[in-house]
């Protein structure tokens, strides 16, 4: 019986056996290698890795919706909706030169179902303090209020322009394309260009920026100062703008004054009432300086959060020049920033 038992526990040892070794001939494929997502904190929050790529990227926008009001605003009425969707991408990584970055914006604007507006508003390559492609010049850089005018036309072009930084002082020149025509003075055609130059500097709760720019095509040119202080629970803002004729960086007067004070009320809400004088508000007949008349332009401005990325605008304005009529306009706005 021992020798029977040791015989059948043998070929049942040697039958698993060959069991396993069947088993062991069939291979499962192994699963692909799955490479996540990474996030990157080098050049603040919201990057991550581009899979495959040193690459940190970031994606944000908002959307925005207004109720715009004033005489005749669109068409007869003096009421019309306005919404914009806008998309931002930014593409930043290390080099031997500093950091490389690239910017694409893209603009969608509604103003009904049939008339929609898709356009690329900044598209731009940045190192080593030069910036070149579809940008926004200094001049669109104004108060945070809703009240001061202080650049003409368009403020975005194709340029190169170059930005020196040091701590609290900033000096840079842009050399701008300036395509489009403008109703006072229309120039002699489509490729002139301009030159524009900024220094700012901070020095505790005072910063200041002083800006100048000169259109090539009508030989004219512009200068624009901002100073800012921090006052008490808010922030005075102090502009100023001379120009020697009509040209593309300014041509609504031959100069002006404005001022606001930006209150900080709590977390939620801000009130920012601001005014602007205008002088010499009328071209020459050869379009070449300003002569006669002035306005002004008086109004407020409240901001409010509602929730985290999610904040309403009130504006409300008053307009009157010599010889014109009186206007109040504005608009109410809902956005939503991601």
């Amino acid at each position: 019986m021992n020798i029977r038992t040791i015989l059948f526990a043998s070929v049942a040892a040697l039958a698993a056996a060959s069991g396993a070794r069947a088993a062991d001939a069939i291979v499962a494929a192994e699963p692909e290698p799955v490479e996540y997502v990474r996030v990157c904190d080098a050049y603040g929050t919201g990057y991550f890795y581009i899979p495959g790529t040193e690459t940190c990227l970031s994606i944000g926008g908002y959307i925005r919706t207004e109720v715009r009001f004033g005489d005749h605003i669109s068409g007869d009425s003096d009421v019309n909706f306005w919404t914009r969707g806008q998309v931002t991408f930014q593409a930043k990584n290390d080099t031997e030169y500093g950091t490389l970055t690239g910017v694409i914006t893209l603009r969608y604007n509604v103003d009904n179902a049939s008339d929609q507006e898709a356009l690329l508003d900044e598209g731009y390559i940045d190192i080593a303090g030069f910036r070149v492609g579809k940008l926004y010049s200094w001049w669109d850089d104004d108060m945070s209020g809703e009240t001061d005018t202080l650049a003409s036309n368009e403020t975005t072009h194709n340029s190169i322009r170059y930005q020196y930084e040091n701590g609290a002082f900033a000096a840079g020149i842009s050399v701008d394309e300036l395509e489009e025509d403008y109703a006072t003075k229309p120039g002699d055609g489509p490729n002139n260009f301009g030159v524009a130059g900024q220094v700012s500097y901070k020095a505790g709760a005072i910063s200041a920026y002083l800006l100048a720019g000169y259109d090539t095509d009508t030989s004219e040119v512009a200068v624009r100062g901002i100073v800012y202080a921090d006052i008490g629970p808010g922030t005075l803002g102090i502009a100023g703008v001379w120009a020697s004729g009509a040209n593309y960086y300014y041509e609504e007067s031959e100069w002006t004054i404005a001022a606001e004070y930006a209150l900080k009320i709590n977390d939620k809400w801000s009130v920012t009432p601001g005014f602007q004088y205008f002088e010499n508000i009328a071209l020459e007949a050869d379009g070449n300086g300003f002569t006669g008349g002035s306005a002004y332009t008086t109004g407020v401005t409240i901001d409010y959060r509602i929730v985290e990325d999610l904040r309403t605008k009130l504006s409300v304005q008053y307009h009157d020049e010599d010889e014109g009529d009186d206007e109040v306009f504005g608009f109410l706005r809902f956005q939503r920033d991601f």
